[in-house]
């Protein structure tokens, strides 16, 4: 039957269940069908469908997706927090079909080996991980050819167009500053190096997200997937339970964000009922918010919330994590085809790129990226609390890196505050903060605020401060000696004291490498960094953790299997699952972690594919 609008009259009671049809939800319910095309799936999305957006299927455009009142995105709103200024963070999630691999950027970005030992969960060490990763991508880069797959659905490539000569110059100058250029940064190990980057992106320069490389095929298919059907902007508002604990069902409703701006009545709520099991995918902010409505979670927070208790599971919602992020934007003396700011200012015409089929569009504008370790002395020089952290989680971890770097070949922000021109935006975002927030429900009710601390810069120490700080004067002095750099753009920076040597500057002519000096830092300067960071600090859409994969007395919410404590018939499949964070962007963690599920559910389902585990255990390296 294919994709419905807000609800599926005719469908009272599937097999499964899929709430949520985001990057591990659409992976879960495509590998389901594939293993028994009779097993009848239901998959239910709050989010729009993706099918054939050009602002989807195209990449150039996907900075669009996060302006706020675009409705392909989840804003979330943080509390207001005093470490950060007062400020209430605002974290966007995927509210697509396809989730977060509809809107992201696009960047092919592979966890590190000791993120996923780190876990230390029976089934999901780096070695047993590795075929799941494998199996989701047909790579087409160089490097090992034994760690990377050649016939899976996502297709990892150069996209369809690369700015080769800003990218050699960024290459050039990290070396300049010490940073080695690795061939493949997405072995598992490699480290402390950047890289020419892939990204999931046809050759064709055609986004390659979960939804549409995994399930539009299929329910273009009704022939064959005749049991395979998808909701889409309809919401998840609670799970059902029976008398002995067990999901049997869900009661969702119309999303409200898709009504009309007057609507006569609320939207009702409708019962589906599940005969086998019910999945939850709606990602680490939405994951943890149907559990509590469902009456799963702390039975302090549910109380407060006016929720009965169904299963007192502590961890719901807790330890929340994300990659801390900085953007500091560059003039550069690029020619207007070397960025996108024409086309996010308005100067270029994106229907007009569309009808000439404008190569640039295939573009994601990161080239260029990087995972990077201090030196010894940088690590020193940040006082003697850092040098104890680094002691013990990074000095004897090589593979681990302290900050994740990219470039983006664009001003990363409103276009209209800028004078015209092409600009650069560097991101540095943290690997692994040791900061941790959470979210609560405040209410049974859907549409009420929840109860979200972000919780960045929240740990001892500020040692999540101070790895910006060096993030910071490491990326700024990589830029200053790139053929491309004229100069800051203040706004975008820290406010240095008047006379300081780090004060921003504006050049009309390129510089010439070898006379750059590193920028000499004071106390002052380095208080004015602190400030900014405080400031500005914000998500990298990288949201997990809220309700991980551990032993239930250690805030545990699944078990290896994906099973959520306490009930029956529930499992969790999406990042809200990950115990520590990763050194990645998060979304190839996303993909894999639906793999892995697909493949735990269709051995416990019985079905025709359960030999699987089997097959991905012979053909790990």
């Amino acid at each position: 039957m294919g994709i419905h609008t807000k609800s599926v009259d005719d469908i009272e009671e599937v097999d499964v269940i899929v709430a949520g049809g985001g990057t591990a939800g659409c992976v879960v319910a495509a590998r389901l069908a594939e293993a028994d095309p009779s097993l009848s799936i239901l998959v239910i999305e709050g989010g729009r469908d993706n099918h054939d957006d050009p602002t989807v299927v195209n990449p150039a455009p996907f900075l669009t997706h996060l302006q706020p009142s675009n409705k392909s995105a989840l804003f979330w709103k943080g509390n207001k927090a005093p470490q950060l200024a007062d400020r209430e963070v605002i974290v966007p999630s995927g509210g697509i079909l396809g989730g977060g691999s509809s809107i992201n950027f696009m960047m092919y970005t592979r966890a590190q080996r000791p993120d996923f030992d780190s876990w230390k969960t029976p089934g999901w060490s780096a070695d047993e991980i590795l075929p799941y990763m494998k199996k989701l991508e047909t790579y087409h880069g160089k490097g090992n050819k034994d760690l990377h797959g050649y016939d899976g659905p996502i297709q990892v490539t150069d996209g369809g167009y690369r700015g080769t000569d800003s990218e050699a110059d960024m290459i050039s100058a990290a070396a300049r500053v010490g940073m080695r250029e690795i061939e493949d940064l997405q072995d598992l190990d490699s480290n402390d190096g950047c890289s020419k980057w892939m990204r999931t992106v046809s050759k064709e320069g055609k986004r390659q997200d979960a939804a549409h490389v995994y399930l539009h095929p299929k329910l273009a298919d009704a022939e064959k997937y005749p049991n395979l059907h998808v909701v889409v902007e309809a919401q998840v508002v609670r799970v059902l339970f029976d008398e002995n604990k067990r999901a049997s069902g869900v009661e969702y409703r119309a999303n409200p964000h898709f009504q009309a701006s007057i609507a006569l009545t609320a939207a009702p709520v409708r019962t589906v009922r599940a005969r086998k099991m019910v999945i939850v995918s709606c990602g680490a902010m939405g994951t943890p918010t149907v559990l509590e409505r469902s009456g799963l979670g702390n039975p302090e927070v549910l109380k407060k919330a006016g929720v009965d208790l169904v299963a007192d599971i502590a961890g719901v919602g807790q330890e929340y994590q994300d990659h801390h992020l900085l953007l500091y934007p560059y003039r550069t003396g690029l020619r207007p085809d070397q960025t996108i700011d024409a086309m996010l200012s308005g100067r270029a015409d994106f229907a007009t790129m569309l009808e000439k089929k404008d190569k640039t569009l295939g573009w994601n504008t990161v080239d260029f990226a990087a995972k990077i370790r201090p030196s010894e002395a940088e690590v020193s020089a940040l006082g003697p609390e850092f040098q104890k952290s680094w002691d013990a989680d990074f000095k004897n971890a090589p593979s681990r890196p302290l900050m994740l770097m990219a470039a983006v070949m664009c001003f990363l922000g409103d276009p209209a505050s800028v004078p015209e021109g092409q600009y650069v935006t560097t991101g540095m975002y943290t690997a692994y903060p040791y900061s941790r927030g959470h979210i609560h429900i405040t209410s049974p009710d859907v549409d009420a605020p929840v109860d979200f601390d972000v919780g960045f810069f929240t740990d001892a120490d500020d040692i999540d401060v101070k790895k910006q700080i060096w993030a910071y004067k490491k990326q700024r002095e990589l830029m200053r000696r790139t053929q491309m750099y004229r100069g800051e753009l203040a706004a975008g920076h820290p406010k240095f004291p008047t006379g300081s040597k780090a004060a921003c500057v504006e050049t009309e002519t390129a510089p010439v490498a070898s006379d750059v000096k590193d920028i000499e830092y004071t106390a002052e300067d380095d208080a004015a960094i602190v400030q900014f960071l405080r400031e500005n600090v914000n998500t990298t859409w990288h949201s997990l953790g809220t309700c991980k994969m551990a032993p239930r007395e250690e805030g545990g919410v699944v078990n290896k299997n994906l099973s959520v404590y306490g009930v029956e018939g529930l499992k969790l499949a999406d990042l809200s699952i990950v115990p520590e964070n990763v050194g990645a962007n998060t979304n190839n963690t996303a993909l894999t972690i639906g793999e892995k599920a697909a493949a735990i559910f269709i051995k416990e389902l019985g079905l025709a594919g359960s030999n699987l585990e089997g097959e991905m255990k012979s053909c790990a390296v």
